[in-house]
């Protein structure tokens, strides 16, 4: 519970330990290095006596919260099972989640095992049942109006929070396997885990331009953009949806076919492989899109 509350106050203060687990592991080290940064603390990685000092501020943030389920919550449309074949997954109405519990732990920025840990296992997936959640709970819901209603749905399903540092950087560094945003005064504000590429499809290195944002995007599945996938494959478009393959939103970048987006697989970040394109946790592809604009600087490196 100590490691899963340090997880949550840095999930709150925007530098992501990814998956809420209670675990330690690159992510964590990540974001407390990403942390230590942006105060000016020596840089270990580690949840020393400086930096639990610096954290003290905010240990009114419980690790987890009890909350009650509602029928919103548990609602659907839910794929199950969900096909493998593109072909098929391109009939369907939408990529959704495959039921109440994987929906629920992405609310949560968690897994469904975490949540199984959590919980009693008899415990029943219906209105009224109190469960035990990492507390990713924001503290405000106040998402601007020109939105589109499904997008702000999308938002508040997945306790994004409303209130953001605006992003005038953001650099994509495939040492670290971060992605970090910077303010107009070059400070370090926001660091997410990311996967970047492969060893067939490398991170693009240079300097580009986010270019706008598709929300709860379709994707176009052209197999000719893809080294492991034939070309005898036909192309598809994909229906929207968490379980998609860029997950709840595509920012596009001033490079064809490049872009930074969601994902289906939270648990994979910065430990799997993508054709290229910068991949994020669903919950913090969102709160990317709310820190930047068309026209931000992305800068990526080594």
């Amino acid at each position: 519970m100590e490691v899963l509350q340090i997880q949550v106050i840095l999930d709150h203060l925007g530098f992501s330990p990814g998956v809420l687990d209670g675990r330690r592991g690159q992510s964590l080290t990540a974001a407390l290095r990403g942390f230590q940064t942006s105060r000016g603390l020596k840089v270990t990685g580690k949840d020393d006596a400086e930096t639990l000092e610096a954290l003290k501020p905010y240990r009114g943030l419980r690790a987890t919260r009890n909350l009650y389920l509602t029928p919103d919550a548990l609602s659907g449309p839910f794929v199950h099972p969900m096909p493998k074949d593109p072909a098929e997954q391109g009939k369907l109405v939408s990529l959704g989640y495959r039921g109440p519990l994987e929906k629920l732990a992405e609310m949560f920025h968690t897994t469904p095992a975490v949540l199984r840990a959590l919980n009693d296992p008899k415990a029943l997936l219906q209105p009224g049942t109190v469960l035990v959640f990492p507390n990713a709970l924001p503290t405000s819901r106040a998402y601007p109006a020109e939105f589109d209603p499904d997008w702000r749905k999308t938002l508040n399903d997945l306790n994004v929070d409303a209130v953001q540092p605006i992003g005038a950087k953001i650099v994509v560094d495939r040492s670290e396997k971060v992605l970090k945003v910077y303010d107009a005064e070059d400070r370090l504000v926001a660091q997410f885990s990311a996967t970047m590429g492969s060893r067939h499809d490398p991170l693009p290195i240079g300097r580009w331009k986010i270019q706008g944002a598709d929300y709860n995007p379709r994707f176009h599945y052209n197999p000719e953009l893809f080294w492991d996938v034939s070309d005898r494959k036909a192309k598809v478009q994909l229906p929207p949806g968490p379980n998609g393959p860029v997950g709840v939103v595509w920012l596009d970048l001033n490079k064809p076919h490049y872009g930074i987006h969601g994902t289906p697989e939270p648990q994979t970040i910065g430990r799997a492989e993508s054709h290229g394109c910068i991949r994020l946790a669903n919950w913090d592809a969102a709160r990317l899109a709310l820190m930047v604009k068309p026209g931000t600087p992305a800068v990526f490196q080594e």
